[in-house]
């Protein structure tokens, strides 16, 4: 396994776990998130302030893991697929009722000195719309 693989590993072993400090860990300080449907988020901080959103509308393990890496380490990606319950509601979307769902989903990630310095998160929303309403 190369050193991105086991980075990336490490990330979502983390969020299975749902060890925010853990998936951190795994970051560079200036990070780069870009979120499916939403704006670029900038920094460990504005990481964890998502992580914590997150945690609080969705309960989500991932499942089916692959994961890609190029040979110089520098980029990697992942297939999965989320399954999870609709806990809170959250703005804009249907409301939430405890409703399951199971959705395909890949992440894209660069990495340097050992940490992710970008995350770029795909699933089809209006599959998970469709799932929960």
């Amino acid at each position: 396994m190369s050193d991105a693989r086991a980075v990336i590993a490490a990330y979502f072993d983390a969020f299975n776990a749902k060890n925010t400090e853990a998936m951190l860990a795994c970051l560079s300080t200036d990070v780069a998130h870009h979120v499916n449907e939403g704006q670029v988020r900038t920094g460990k901080i504005r990481f964890a302030e998502f992580c914590a959103h997150m945690s609080h509308c969705y309960d989500e393990t991932l499942t089916d893991m692959v994961i890609f890496a190029s040979e110089d380490g520098t980029r990697a990606a992942a297939e999965y697929v989320v399954n999870g319950r609709y806990v809170a509601t959250d703005a804009g979307l249907p409301e939430a009722r405890g409703q399951t769902y199971r959705l395909p989903a890949g992440s894209f990630f660069s990495l340097a000195d050992g940490h992710i310095t970008r995350v770029v998160t795909y699933y089809n929303l209006s599959d998970w719309v469709r799932q929960v309403s």
